[in-house]
């Protein structure tokens, strides 16, 4: 049975291998710190964080999530450690509550190995307080117990740090807090958080718990899945916002016209079910939602989910069974009587034998679920619509400018190692909550690519995608400017020129270019005094309230100091008013602006223009490898989609 604790409650701890598993409303960071007999932690070496996440005996997430699972086993760690606190914190540098207290109280739990909980404990009457102790492991007498603590500094982690006797505390925060900046901007986003866990979400912010917690997937013991999700980019999103509207004399409006506060009903009668012995047959929008669009969007990220799961599943076992081979080969090496001879080579083969066993049942239980996922994305991809759609889908080829805004828009395919052909759809929310970087630099997966061609294909990529976000709004409702300063990229812009998307040719030159960034600097501040006064019924009346995308190729060439600090006050406030940035540029090119740069690069979404395994998840650390979303090479697909969109911008029809 669980012990529910209450703030300075103990329980003994049953054995010495565990895991502590956190959930809560929105991401947030974990680390874990090793004291003495004197409460007091020794040195650097003695915190694991996301920067650092593994010590002896202990090992922490890598990056900011909504759940986390931390592994611990109390006899491998350092003699003199008599104490493991287990730390809580909100990410800083990004958007979100300065305090725990605006958020929904974080659920802590100390479980055995197979899940079993032990004791329990919700994070309650929390105000300020941006880092927490939530539970303290410590040793007496020989035996092990856990405490619920809960003890907040509005200080942040270093203050935190410090409390516990820390001397390099500042520093070994601007750490963390840099390791997690840079995880969140390689996070991929979430989707919304499943029903259950709205519902105990909802409950922890009540102040009641159920003592029941939903298990979290097997996998990884040092990262965790709440999925979905983004998060995502990496809490979990609301429901997909869209176009502003101005209401009256109220704030502009940002909210998808469609959202809905109750329930969803639930999915629609799926097929039959399959004999028995045999696999469920998949059904396209087999998920809950208010709309079949919904539906899909869930279902796609339910296999995000499942695929991340099952894989670390299969990750975590085959490491199961090395190590366990590993502890056999060295108990048979450490005895004498047994390293030669026939008993040794017995011990041995039996070792190897029982690793083969673990892996290859492992492997039969992933190739099953595998299998499963591959034939549901058979029946799925073709169902999509074209938000969710990729370019060779035949549904492009009747496109008609949509009435409605998606609430999600594709941005490329995702695929593990383990199955190469199973791909993904990347949906992300809509409008962009962050900005987009195509990194024209040289990638690690594609390292024979020349500098020229990952320019090129860069900017095709570019192309694409506001092709896609063009082709998916209403006329009139998404608006896009192209600055291409040397003029490089008049080839690959063409598609857009010609077909009458743009209300402008790309700006060129500094005078073209400083224009187009005072323009749209003006049109955020405007909106943001604005919506922060309450006043506006004061806009002009021929202020458009769709979205605004920003395509700026071959940065930093042709950009001076002011228009370096425009493109970054646009890419962090732009997003929040309807202007959206996004980047083809190579990082190594702007190097001589040093970190001046850092917080522009860490507030955009990195996407390459060729596969790469650069897009990690929060949930089980999986480096995903992404894929751009380009037409099948020789498609008109390009051209006909930005057609209709430019004939039905001309026209106001679709």
């Amino acid at each position: 049975m669980t012990a529910e604790l209450v703030r300075g409650q103990n329980h003994p701890l049953p054995g010495t291998r565990l895991e502590v598993r956190v959930s809560a409303a929105q991401p947030v960071v974990a680390a874990a710190t090793l004291s003495d007999e004197r409460r007091k932690v020794r040195g650097t070496s003695w915190v694991a964080h996301p920067g650092a996440p593994t010590l002896p005996g202990l090992e922490v997430s890598r990056q900011a999530a909504a759940d986390h699972r931390l592994a611990v086993d109390l006899d491998a760690l350092p003699d003199d450690a008599h104490q493991v606190n287990v730390l809580l914190a909100l990410p800083v540098g990004v958007a979100g509550p300065a305090g725990f207290g605006a958020v929904a109280a974080p659920f802590v739990a100390v479980t055995g190995l197979d899940g079993a909980e032990i004791a329990s404990y919700t994070l309650t009457d929390l105000s300020v307080e941006s880092a927490v102790v939530a539970l303290e492991l410590y040793r007496r007498q020989d035996a092990w117990k856990v405490r619920a603590v809960g003890q907040g500094y509005a200080g942040g982690l270093a203050e935190m740090l410090t409390d516990q006797g820390l001397p390099q505390a500042q520093d070994l925060a601007a750490a963390i807090d840099e390791a997690v900046a840079q995880g969140l901007a390689r996070s991929v986003t979430p989707p919304p958080p499943r029903p259950a866990d709205e519902a105990r979400v909802r409950a922890a912010a009540q102040g009641h718990t159920t003592g029941r917690h939903p298990a979290a997937p097997q996998g990884d013991p040092a990262v965790t899945h709440p999925l979905p999700p983004a998060p995502a980019q990496p809490g979990p999103p609301a429901p997909g916002d869209a176009a502003p509207a101005r209401t009256g004399d109220g704030p502009v409006d940002y909210t998808h016209p469609r959202r809905q506060t109750s329930a969803p009903p639930p999915p629609p009668p799926a097929a039959p079910r399959a004999a028995p012995g045999q696999p469920a047959q998949p059904v396209a929008g087999d998920a809950t939602g208010w709309s079949l669009e919904e539906r899909l969007y869930n279902q796609v990220w339910g296999m995000f989910e499942d695929l991340a799961r099952t894989t670390a599943a299969y990750r975590s076992a085959v490491d199961f069974a090395d190590s366990r081979m590993e502890q056999e080969l060295d108990k048979v090496l450490s005895d004498p009587r047994s390293r030669i001879g026939g008993a040794g080579d017995a011990a041995r083969e039996t070792a190897r034998a029982k690793h083969g066993d673990l892996v290859d049942q492992a492997k039969a239980a992933l190739d099953r679920d595998l299998g499963q996922l591959a034939a549901e994305a058979d029946v799925v991809e073709p169902a999509l619509p074209p938000a969710f759609a990729d370019w060779s889908s035949p549904v492009w080829h009747a496109y008609r400018a949509p009435m409605e805004i998606p609430m999600a828009v594709r941005l490329g395919g995702l695929r593990l190692p383990e199955r190469p052909d199973l791909r993904i759809p990347m949906l992300v929310r809509l409008p962009l909550e962050r900005g987009l970087w195509i990194d024209s630099g040289r990638s690690g997966t594609d390292s024979l690519a020349d500098a020229d061609t990952l320019r090129r294909l860069a900017l095709d990529s570019a192309v694409a995608h506001a092709a896609r976000l063009l082709a998916v709004y209403p006329p009139g409702e998404f608006t896009v400017h192209v600055i291409d300063p040397a003029g490089t990229g008049a080839a690959a812009l063409a598609p857009l020129v010609t077909s009458g998307v743009l209300d402008e040719p790309p700006a060129s030159g500094a005078a073209g270019t400083g224009a187009v960034l005072t323009k749209l600097t003006q049109r955020v501040d405007l909106l943001q005094m604005a919506v922060r006064g309450g006043v506006t019924s004061s806009l002009p009346p021929d202020l458009d309230t769709g979205e605004h995308l920003l395509v700026v190729n071959d940065f930093p060439h042709g950009f001076d100091d002011r228009a370096v600090t425009q493109l970054r006050y646009l890419a962090d406030e732009g997003p929040a008013v309807g202007v959206h940035l996004m980047m083809v540029a190579d990082r190594e090119d702007a190097r001589e602006y040093g970190p001046l740069l850092d917080p522009l690069w860490r507030a955009l979404l990195r996407l390459t223009p060729v596969p790469d395994d650069h897009l990690a998840d929060p949930w089980v650390g999986h480096a995903w490898t992404y894929e751009p979303p380009l037409p099948p090479s020789g498609s008109e697909v390009l051209h006909h989609v930005l057609a209709g969109a430019g004939r039905a911008r001309r026209t106001g029809s679709r």
